[in-house]
């Protein structure tokens, strides 16, 4: 090999356009139910199709791909499960958008078919754009088995989940208050509409009571418009300003009706305002609790559009905000209105089409999740019984109680949707048909559940739709113009992308699943209903752990969006920085313990475009950079190499160390994994890669590499620290470990200590590597205490401003013969790396004569020296010696505060006891040190 196999520069989109392809060619992501190795399962969360992936996809596809590219090299089976997902009121509510921009039409204008085609087209543009930034990022998804939860394999569970729910009588149709989006004329889940608060007005009415000498109720409100529909009056029943009231009756002004007053101390906080409020049940969540509670009438006043309808009597026809301001300008004119005052409304907004959100009284389909009248437990309880018990287990373990606490409420899950875009719920209804109808027309038919109703009969199939006339003359069956709610199809992600109902090879293998990796916003959205389900349909549960990963953030702490103008895209990172720099990146800012700030700049590309980017992935850019140097280096001097076993024992300590630190780096980068520590395995990974290997090894290297005898045994460790290298890095970096493991291939195919070993044709299917149990505490001591050593030469010329080629010759004062003796051993490391015309190591004794001015640097157990004639500024270095005395007398007061602490010195560990007291006796050395050196400038 020639050192041009390696180029000068490493080229992150070359490498990423061949070995991506290499990898998917040769089937290396590919899983085998068949095989007998063990399975690692991870479904991806499947994207929106509403659009490309951002900045927090790639996070979190980041840390998936970290875990399989690492569970693969350990010799699992293992699948990563790809897809999208169809995102039934997301999607609807862009295309809609979209037709209503440039065309000037809506969906009804379409109809549904069309408008159906139209989201179609949408999917398999973005799908593809979606699917392909994956593949960018080096995703090793097994591509064979992408699904879309739509397709037939997803609708196929869609179906059987809905019959076997409705059969078991767990999906039910109920009237309840739900939040309406008007714009898009569907219900809206809870967790998918977000507050914001804004100016409004509170207007406070009065309410004459009726059959009296002229007592009013002032009420104060901020939706006037609703009073149309109030049906009482309520007070707290221990208020003795209205317990008279209780029972009577009080004129509603603008209807000509009267309506009850009622006693509701958990609605009604008699120290607030009046101490009396309207109860309007149709239009307020509180209302329509108190409304169950006293047993009041429902008035809805709403059509679907958000216009009033025949209940607000003159005010029907006219949109809610006319009626508002028509409601307020008659108030007035009739002498009711008391008084207007400015105020801020906390307004519930849907987070699909960004417009208020009515609270609707609608008919819906439910999924119950309380417990069963036997008290038996229920969807939610279930849920919650795998986390308690530790069945399941949520990282970071905080997470837990958002997941427990939405659970707790056990409300009932409306699933049903007034869109045209999903899976359209699988229920018929016949008006006409009795119960003894639906018996004989389906008798001894398990693939049809049916259920007499208030009218008529609701039915649902397993297998197939249901024609019209099934129930023969006279009789209709009409499909259920609703569809489900996006998260019904999601819950079942794990187990329907494996194939269920059908038992298949995947669903035997691979569910479980192994880990899910998500956002905290959805925990209770998607990963309780999941769990919900996987216990529903496989009697067991999803996955064993659930990651929660960090939200992404610019640098003022903003959440990164689209409309903010602050968002990234990923590959527009990747065209400037490599994928390898963008993922190392965002796993070294996936923190345990608090969300990632990555600040945003405009950058103005050659071809005009502006983009956002962020310098912040420079530190992944050049760490790569520093790899595939340090690589280079290695190989250009590898091209003689020959494999042969290695007594490490025998090996001269700078080799000693570094397989010491590799050891240890493998097994506790390998611990980092296992407990999903993504911020620090980087960071350890890292530091061992750049520190140790590149910025010392590789110097200590140079010398015996040029020397024929130690050559051959340093061409060994240094192949196989490469190799170790690669391997651990691929997870992390995948492309720049690939090129450079074809590179290191050609020239050591047999490499590893202590016997080298063949190795494989691609780091992507290499074998994770284990530890060799090499410890060597004394070669670690000694060889960072030449760095140590080395590093406070290169300082303190560094911060005296000696030119480079100027000639300084250290004296190294060692404080004990240990230490003399380590730093003799490296004497030629610390001449040729400090650099040093020469070195003086000495044991000083009572007449030691120290330079009359010199750049002094205090260690642990030595101090360096550099003589500094005619160089040195005198007050300078006095007030750097103060510096230095005054942060060594704060150390020692934190660790004399401490070691005072009965408390501590008795409950805290011994080792870290006998840690706090050597540390404190170091420091009293270091501070005797350094208060000579100070001597009478003080």
């Amino acid at each position: 090999m020639t050192t041009t196999e390696l180029p000068r520069q490493y080229d992150p989109q070359d490498a990423q356009q061949r070995f991506y392809q290499l990898w998917v060619t040769q089937g290396y992501f590919r899983a085998d139910p068949s095989s007998d190795r063990p399975p690692y399962c991870i479904v991806i969360p499947p994207p929106n199709v509403t659009g490309a992936l951002h900045l927090g996809h790639a996070l979190n596809n980041t840390l998936q791909d970290i875990l399989i590219r690492w569970r693969r090299m350990q010799g699992f089976d293992a699948l990563w499960m790809p897809g999208t997902d169809h995102a039934g009121i997301a999607t609807q509510a862009v295309v809609e958008r979209r037709l209503l921009e440039e065309e000037k039409k809506t969906r009804h204008d379409l109809g549904r078919e069309a408008l159906v085609e139209r989201i179609w087209a949408w999917k398999d543009e973005y799908e593809a754009r979606i699917l392909g930034q994956l593949r960018q990022m080096g995703c090793s998804c097994d591509w064979s088995r992408t699904r879309f939860t739509l397709d037939d394999v997803c609708s196929r569970a869609v179906r059987r989940t809905f019959f076997n729910l409705f059969r078991a009588g767990k999906i039910f149709r109920g009237q309840r208050l739900i939040n309406w989006d008007t714009q898009l004329r569907t219900a809206v889940a809870d967790d998918e509409i977000y507050y914001e608060e804004v100016p409004g007005h509170l207007w406070t009415i009065k309410y004459p009571v009726a059959d009296s000498t002229g007592e009013i109720l002032h009420i104060a409100t901020t939706r006037p418009e609703t009073m149309l529909g109030d049906t009482a009056v309520a007070v707290h029943p221990d208020d003795p300003r209205y317990q008279h009231l209780i029972g009577k009756q009080v004129q509603l002004p603008l209807t000509g009706r009267t309506i009850p007053v009622v006693a509701d101390r958990y609605l009604v906080d008699p120290s607030f305002g009046t101490g009396v409020v309207k109860v309007t049940p149709a239009h307020d969540p509180n209302d329509y609790m108190a409304g169950l509670r006293n047993r009041l009438p429902m008035i809805n006043l709403l059509n679907p559009d958000g216009t009033y309808n025949e209940h607000a009597g003159a005010y029907a026809g006219l949109d809610r905000i006319v009626v508002r301001k028509r409601v307020v300008k008659d108030l007035d004119a009739q002498g009711l209105l008391e008084r207007t005052d400015s105020y801020l409304v906390r307004l519930n907004h849907s987070d699909r089409s960004k417009t208020p959100i009515e609270p609707y009284l609608s008919d819906q389909w439910f999924v119950r999740m309380a417990d069963e009248a036997d008290g038996a437990p229920g969807f939610a309880q279930q849920a919650m019984d795998v986390v308690t018990s530790g069945r399941m287990k949520i990282h970071p373990e905080r997470y837990a109680r958002s997941y427990l606490d939405w659970l707790g409420e056990k409300r009932d899950w409306c699933i049903s949707r007034q869109l045209w875009w999903g899976h359209r719920i699988p229920i018929w209804h016949c008006a006409t048909a009795t119960e003894a109808d639906l018996a004989r027309a389906f008798a001894g038919r398990d693939d049809i559940a049916w259920r007499p109703g208030e009218s008529g009969g609701w039915l649902v199939c397993a297998q197939t739709d249901l024609a019209g006339d099934e129930l023969g003359p006279g009789h209709t069956l009409v499909q259920d113009p609703d569809v489900l709610d996006t998260w019904f199809s999601s819950a079942l992600w794990p187990h329907s992308t494996l194939g269920w109902p059908e038992s298949t090879p995947e669903l035997a293998k691979y569910y479980p699943t192994s880990v899910l990796s998500t956002a905290r916003d959805i925990i209770t959205l998607w990963v309780a209903r999941m769990v919900i389900f996987g216990l529903f349909n496989c009697n067991d549960i999803p996955f064993r752990d659930v990651y929660i990963h960090p939200v992404i953030q610019d640098g003022h702490g903003r959440r990164m969006s689209k409309t903010a103008g602050n968002g990234l895209d990923p590959v527009d990172i990747i065209e400037i920085y490599g994928a390898d720099a963008l993922r190392f990146t965002l796993a070294a800012g996936a923190t345990e313990t608090q969300d990632t700030r990555i600040p945003v700049e405009k950058l103005k590309l050659s071809d005009g475009r502006t983009i956002n980017t962020s310098d912040r992935f420079e530190q992944g850019r050049n760490f790569a950079n520093k790899f595939w140097n340090a690589a280079r280096f290695a190989m250009m001097n590898l091209e003689d190499y020959e494999p042969a076993g290695v007594d490490i024992a025998s090996l001269p300590i700078e080799d000693r160390w570094i397989i010491d630190g590799l050891d240890r780096t493998i097994a506790e980068f390998t611990a980092d994994l296992e407990s999903f520590a993504f911020a620090e395995a980087a960071r350890r990974l890292r530091d061992f890669t750049w520190g140790n290997f590149c910025d010392w090894y590789v110097e200590f290297a140079k010398g015996r590499l040029r020397d024929p005898s130690a050559r051959p045994a340093a061409q060994r460790v240094l192949a196989a620290l490469l190799d170790g290298l690669c391997r651990l890095l691929h997870p992390i970096m995948p492309f720049v470990t690939e090129q450079v493991w074809q590179g290191l291939a050609s020239l050591a195919p047999s490499r590893g200590l202590p016997e080298p070993t063949p190795a494989e044709p691609s780091v992507c299917i290499a074998g994770w590597p284990r530890p060799i149990g090499w410890t060597d505490d004394d070669a670690r001591r000694t060889v960072d205490q030449w760095c140590e050593a080395i590093k406070a030469i290169r300082n303190l010329r560094a911060e005296r401003n000696v030119p480079r080629e100027a000639k300084v010759e250290p004296i190294i004062l060692a404080t004990t013969d240990r230490a003399e003796g380590m730093l003799r051993l490296g004497e030629r490391y610390l001449r040729s790396l400090g650099p040093a015309e020469s070195i003086a190591i000495v044991r000083p004794s009572g007449d030691f004569q120290r330079p009359a001015e010199c750049a002094v640097a205090v260690l642990a157990d030595a101090e360096v020296l550099i003589p500094l004639a005619g160089l040195i500024d005198r007050e300078a270095e006095q007030a750097r010696h103060r510096k230095t005395l005054a942060d060594i007398d704060r150390q020692i007061t934190g660790h004399r505060t401490k070691l005072g602490n009965a408390s501590f010195v008795e409950r805290a560990p011994a080792e870290v006891v006998e840690q706090t007291r050597a540390r404190l006796a170091e420091l009293e050395a270091q501070r005797e040190t350094v208060l000579g050196l100070v001597g009478d400038a003080l």
